[in-house]
């Protein structure tokens, strides 16, 4: 079965010959269409510098990215930018606080030529409806929001230009644990119901757990492991992925019982 997005020999150096970093060395990868990939490794690890090659902020120094079996350009045109969105880490930044929130949820439509311009601010709404914000939502300013709703209005964006591929980048790590499992939970909802499919960056592996169905995990530039989630944590393969699991805070299962009846309640 041909994966939705791949990379094979994908190589990202910086700098000059005397003084060259490797910041993604030889990286061949998969994502199916669907499910959830979750890049880990911790900071100067790569992952970040995937993902702008992912969605072509930065052009490989070798190798190719496909989407869909077709290799993508370096300068990649407005069809292939739709196509692979992004979810940034802190939400306030990733808003203008110039435009409302539907203006900015509304700008890829206009962008991309989504809708007939008369539909389109139906389609900002039902966006934003989607993620659990009222169609009213669309007049706020970004800074009268939560860093929860801000976040969701991030994603409504990148679900209203009906992308193939989502590039989620530590999209939970500027919010509180609480507000991040209900975004955690939305994310995992989307998908399933919706069949999208998610390149997840993030340095925490307890995020990753609850929502990855496969792991890869690099370091210094280098996949050095990438597994389905499950046999990941319980037979990792790589000492320095043994690392990062060991790190990990233990979570018993009364406790998470109690985490996640807390958050429902918080959330009605």
């Amino acid at each position: 079965m041909t994966a939705l997005l791949s990379t094979r020999n994908l190589h990202k150096t910086f700098g000059k010959k005397r003084s060259l970093v490797h910041a993604v060395n030889n990286v061949s990868l998969d994502v199916q269409a669907g499910e959830c990939l979750a890049i880990v490794g911790e900071s100067g690890s790569g992952k970040t510098t995937l993902a702008n090659m992912l969605l072509g902020v930065y052009p490989q120094t070798s190798g190719e990215i496909t989407l869909d079996g077709q290799q993508l350009p370096a300068r990649r045109t407005l069809v292939h930018r739709r196509a692979i969105q992004l979810v940034q880490q802190n939400p306030l930044s990733s808003l203008n606080p110039r435009r409302s929130v539907g203006a900015s949820v509304r700008l890829g439509l206009d962008v991309y030529g989504i809708g007939k311009p008369s539909e389109r601010w139906r389609i900002t709404e039902a966006a934003l409806e989607e993620v659990g914000l009222p169609a009213a939502f669309r007049k706020r300013s970004p800074s009268a929001l939560s860093g929860g709703q801000r976040q969701r209005v991030a994603i409504a964006r990148a679900l209203a230009c009906q992308s193939r591929v989502v590039v989620l980048d530590e999209p939970t790590s500027a919010l509180d644990v609480l507000v991040q499992a209900r975004v955690l939970r939305l994310l995992d909802r989307l998908r399933r119901d919706k069949g999208l499919t998610y390149v997840f960056i993030t340095h925490d592996l307890s995020v990753v757990r609850n929502i990855a169905d496969r792991v890869a995990v690099f370091n210094a530039g280098v996949m050095v492991e990438c597994s389905d989630t499950r046999r990941l944590f319980e037979a990792p393969q790589h000492s320095y992925t043994r690392s990062l699991i060991a790190a990990v805070p233990v979570v018993t299962e009364a406790e998470m019982q109690l985490r996640n009846t807390l958050a429902e309640e918080s959330s009605k």
